[in-house]
């Protein structure tokens, strides 16, 4: 077991935990360097995995999953750990790294009890890339759960605002979606093995057995794909998150919005089209019209808000509902660029956040209204933020531009006029981007200053320039050198779409 390396992504978290309760409270010294070592072997390993697969890809190894590992876990229900990675895993695996990385020296000065918030975001980091790996059902959903049950404590204490209602609203729309999803994973684990077989949860088995009825289908996948959609923030079931990223810490709107989000669409696509396929291609127009709303209304939602963190808030709602959108197309192109937008949108709103920690943190005040001319103030952020607001609003040369224009390329190689309806709207949303996006730059960033106490303000520190840069490589890295992306998400998708061809 220990020879994979892919349980080592679950071990050194914990072993991080372990590290951070032997230290002192308020020996911060040896708290942070317990969680840089960490963090630095996490993206240290992530990076390496990557390079890994693609050489082995490059090799010739054709294979659906690699560095595969199973270990018995629970006999009576063929439970199993079973890990194993595709492109597509391996690339969100670096994405969590990277944030993880960027979020541990966001959260330098975190106070109070910085050991004990370090402890619940090690576990959460736990169970992403836990979630990441596995290929048995029953082991995705106990990592699933095991990222949602940190989230409570941390935003209800270390958060600000009405934190605990923000905090009680995540858990409870979050835990609801959870039943949703095991009574969906319960039902592929009955139905989707032959008659007289015996009962697997591993994903790439049930795939191969392709034996749940057409019937069963359409109910398992409104199930499945409403469990994963409450997490993706699809309409009408996002209320949780611009409360939740709006009263988190700086470091778990980060992960939050940067990673957790992102189980939904890997979810959706690796359980709930993979799996059901049948019922992906007949019941898809309606989460299509579900998430298309989620797109136009997080974007003009973004528009009213004076919050900075509610503005990023809804516009990850916006951003997530496109990711859902592209894959409920059905097609490599726009599934492609589905991952793409993930990846990008979890660079840029973990930078979107850092940064408005980052103005919070000195000017003690969120609002657009009582800010100004932080370009003056507070140079090296407020050049950070028009860097992420450019991606955000997808300004060639950084990762914005490359997924949504695979996105919309993908989609529009539907000729139906319901497809292309939803198609136009969704590219609206560029528009209205560009409006509070533009808004916010031209009034917190390069308007005048509304305060002068502000102009006693310092600029970042080292700790937050190396969090904040290493976000914006990244966006620029995707921007410029797509195509290496493009073509290790694109072999990924082959098995699902023979899924979906295999139903014609």
């Amino acid at each position: 077991m220990f020879s994979n390396i892919l349980i080592w992504f679950v071990i050194v978290p914990v072993i991080m935990m372990i590290g951070l309760a032997c230290c002192g409270n308020s020996n911060m010294k040896a708290i942070r360097g317990v969680m840089v070592a960490g963090s630095i072997v996490l993206l240290a390993m992530s990076i390496w995995l990557v390079v890994d697969f693609l050489g082995l890809r490059a090799a010739g190894d054709a294979s659906e999953m690699l560095y595969v590992g199973s270990w018995m876990w629970y006999a009576p229900l063929n439970i199993h750990l079973a890990v194993g990675v595709d492109g597509i895993s391996v690339l969100m695996l670096l994405l969590s790294s990277i944030i993880v990385f960027a979020g541990t020296f966001a959260s330098w000065k975190i106070d109070p009890l910085p050991k004990n918030f370090f402890l619940w975001f090690c576990l959460l980091s736990t169970g992403v890339y836990g979630f990441f790996i596995s290929i048995d059902m029953f082991t995705m959903f106990m990592f699933y759960e095991v990222a949602l049950i940190p989230m409570y404590l941390l935003i209800g204490v270390w958060g600000t605002g009405r934190k605990e209602y923000s905090a009680m609203k995540l858990t409870l729309m979050l835990m609801g979606g959870s039943a949703f999803l095991m009574l969906g994973l319960l039902g592929i684990y009955w139905h989707g093995t032959p008659e007289g077989s015996v009962h697997t949860w591993n994903i790439l088995e049930i795939s191969h057995n392709a034996s749940i009825d057409p019937s069963w289908q359409n109910l398992l996948f409104c199930f499945t794909f409403v469990g994963f959609g409450v997490l993706g923030a699809m309409f009408p079931f996002h209320t949780w998150s611009p409360d939740g990223h709006a009263c988190a810490p700086t470091a778990v709107s980060m992960l939050h919005a940067g990673v957790l989000m992102k189980l939904g669409g890997y979810g959706c696509f690796r359980i709930a089209i993979f799996l059901l396929p049948s019922a992906a291609q007949e019941l898809s127009w309606i989460f299509i019209i579900l998430t298309g709303i989620s797109v136009v209304y997080g974007a003009f939602s973004a528009c009213v808000q004076t919050d900075l963190k509610y503005i990023n808030a809804y516009s990850s709602v916006s951003h997530c509902g496109m990711v859902l959108f592209a894959i409920l197309m059905l097609n490599q192109t726009a599934m492609t660029g589905g991952i793409l937008q993930m990846l990008s949108h979890g660079l840029m709103t973990a930078l979107f956040f850092a940064l408005i920690g980052m103005i919070y943190g000195r000017t003690h005040t969120r609002d657009i209204r009582e800010m100004g001319g932080m370009m003056q103030i507070l140079p090296y952020l407020g050049v950070c933020y028009m860097i992420a607001g450019f991606a955000s609003l997808g300004l060639p040369g950084l990762s914005g531009f490359v997924a949504e224009m695979t996105i919309f390329f993908g989609a529009f190689e539907h000729s139906e006029l319901f497809y292309r309806f939803f198609v136009i709207a969704g590219t609206s949303s560029i528009v209205i981007t560009a409006v509070y996006i533009l808004r916010v730059v031209g009034k917190v960033i390069l308007g005048p200053v509304q305060n002068e106490h502000h102009r006693e303000l310092t600029d970042a520190a080292w700790w937050e320039r190396l969090a904040t840069a290493s976000l914006i490589v990244c966006l620029a890295g995707i921007g410029f050198f797509p195509n290496w992306l493009n073509d290790t998400i694109r072999e990924s998708f082959v098995p699902i779409i023979n899924a979906l061809n295999s139903v014609f």
